[in-house]
């Protein structure tokens, strides 16, 4: 063990307070590899909370390999494809195929797309695509492969001889119209497929089997009938969500796995089970959940609030992982409002990194960020994101190479961080071509408008100091001495040179673009 004390030993960042949890709980992990888990739910496509959650974990596997002489842990993205489907997602196509196929598995589905051999397999070809385009180091693990292989045998024939220990858990958690027919398995029929019209009608534990019907009827779909006995074994049953953590937990022997705090009961639900077949539950993070911008759950169903593809479209993925870095404990909402402040308070913290001590880099985001310090850029422009957007706005130009010129121009240092600067320019021209231009509605002045931008010109043409607060006074001195209110004059400016209801300061704008083009811009406003 290499950070048992000392610095290291000292760290405060939480993915450091969740590696220490790992040993407190799990002696043994010193002596072998540990295995962190996350889990995916195929019946919808990757979403934010797929993304933060093998984030979250990796940050705690680097710095558990950081604080702790081990072997290499593992981290494996555990697929959920033996669940059935309950209902038609409203995102997808072929709904009335999918209709169809009600209450089977996900892995018996067709696909949708019509580009794979199954809804699942569609499905968990996103989360591999989507996992590996942001260069996570993982393990996949689909559900039903691992039934079929036999990796849940032995639990589930623990299940089975302490099938009435299980239940006793469970049952007090349910309706009492649910309690009598409640069990942890749910058989796969092999009549008609369906996973969700089965029912047990008893248990053999000395065959290690149990006896069902399909006959369930769920509304949209119904059972075909058959009536039978099934071995536990082999993936001719599946567990419920109740019971598939605790044998996955059971089965792998995993150390570490967080969930949303929606998930709590059924975690503690399972440390039960866990314990009752003969092992010790995990540690974990319970992480609050992403809300949208009117504070809501943001649910992948219906699809609201900021996607991951979204925000890495219209800005640094960086940024994106310095925003899910932060607290996981508390809630965050996901709306494009929160982006540009993030992006902005990553770069802060990337030009602050080189100058902290070696030792005191790992309490940053930057360091997990960038897996364990590894390879992180150096940055000390003044240009941020705010900086660009304003730039963007000012020009009115979706041209990379033009606004290159000019925050070369405003910060001479960008020569120096061609890759970051360039990046911020591409994210933000993205967001510009496709979110502010198609708004853009220049007008023209009014004749005491074209007065008035005159006035803002003459009094920058005598400017000799380029203070940004001292140009900020401008339009509010003209603005005085007209008799308006500064805000109506501000908004003649953002109107009339950006086409715009709002914008960056005029100081601001002044710097960046130089006097001589600001002249420029109002002489030619003040004129038409």
């Amino acid at each position: 063990m290499s950070g048992g004390s000392g610095a290291a030993g000292d760290y405060k960042a939480w993915p450091f307070q969740e590696a220490r949890q790992i040993v407190k709980r799990r002696p043994s992990v010193l002596d072998r590899a540990a295995l962190f888990e996350t889990g995916f739910g195929p019946s919808g496509l990757p979403h934010i909370g797929t993304f933060a959650e093998v984030a979250r974990t990796s940050w705690v596997r680097n710095a558990f390999s950081h604080l702790y002489d081990v072997p290499p842990p593992r981290l494996v993205a555990f697929s959920d494809d033996m669940d059935g489907l309950r209902k038609v997602p409203i995102d997808l196509p072929e709904g009335d195929m999918l209709a169809r196929h009600l209450g089977k598995p996900l892995n018996s589905i067709p696909d949708p797309f019509g580009c794979c051999e199954s809804f699942s397999g569609h499905m968990n070809g996103k989360l591999r695509d989507f996992l590996d385009a942001y260069g996570f180091d993982y393990e996949f693990q689909s559900s039903s492969e691992a039934y079929r292989r036999g990796d849940f045998d032995e639990g589930l024939a623990i299940l089975l001889q302490k099938v009435e220990e299980v239940r006793q858990v469970i049952l007090p958690t349910l309706g009492e119209d649910k309690r009598a027919d409640w069990s942890p398995f749910f058989p796969v029929c092999p009549q008609c497929g369906s996973v969700y019209a089965t029912r047990v009608l008893g248990y053999l534990p000395e065959s290690g089997e149990i006896e069902f019907a399909c006959d369930q009827d769920m509304g949209d779909y119904a059972g075909c009938g058959a009536r039978g006995a099934l071995s536990v074994l082999g993936g001719n049953v599946k567990v419920g969500w109740k019971v598939d953590w605790a044998l996955r937990w059971f089965t792998y022997d995993v150390d570490y796995e967080m969930f949303g705090k929606d998930l709590i009961d059924s975690a503690k639900l399972s440390s039960k089970l866990i314990r009752i077949m003969g092992k010790q539950p995990p540690a974990g993070l319970t992480y609050e959940l992403f809300l949208d911008d009117e504070g809501r759950k943001i649910s992948k169903s219906v699809g609201k609030g900021l996607k991951v593809d979204t925000w890495v479209q219209y800005a640094p993925i960086e940024s994106l992982l310095y925003y899910l870095y932060q607290n996981p404990k508390r809630a965050k909402r996901l709306f494009w409002d929160v982006v540009p402040r993030c992006v902005d308070d990553y770069l802060e913290e990337l030009r602050q990194y080189g100058d902290k001590a070696a030792e005191e880099q790992p309490e940053t985001a930057v360091w997990h960020i960038f897996n364990g310090g590894n390879e992180v850029p150096g940055y000390g422009a003044a240009v941020n994101y705010s900086v660009v957007n304003n730039l963007i706005a000012a020009l009115g130009t979706d041209s990379s190479e033009l606004l290159l010129e000019y925050l070369r121009r405003y910060d001479e240092s960008t020569a120096d961080h061609v890759e970051v600067v360039t990046d911020l320019v591409d994210k933000a021209l993205n967001y510009y071509r496709d979110q502010v231009l198609p708004t853009k509605d220049y007008r023209s002045p009014t004749d005491e408008e074209r007065v008035l931008l005159g006035q803002i010109r003459e009094r920058l043409v005598e400017f000799e100091n380029g203070n940004e607060e001292e140009l900020q006074g401008i339009p509010f001195s003209v603005a005085r001495d007209a008799g308006i209110e500064p805000k109506q004059l501000f908004q003649t400016i953002y109107q009339v040179l950006l086409g715009q209801a709002r914008g960056p300061r005029l100081g601001s704008i002044v710097n960046m673009l130089g006097k001589a083009r600001m002249l420029q811009m109002l002489e030619e406003k003040a004129a038409s």
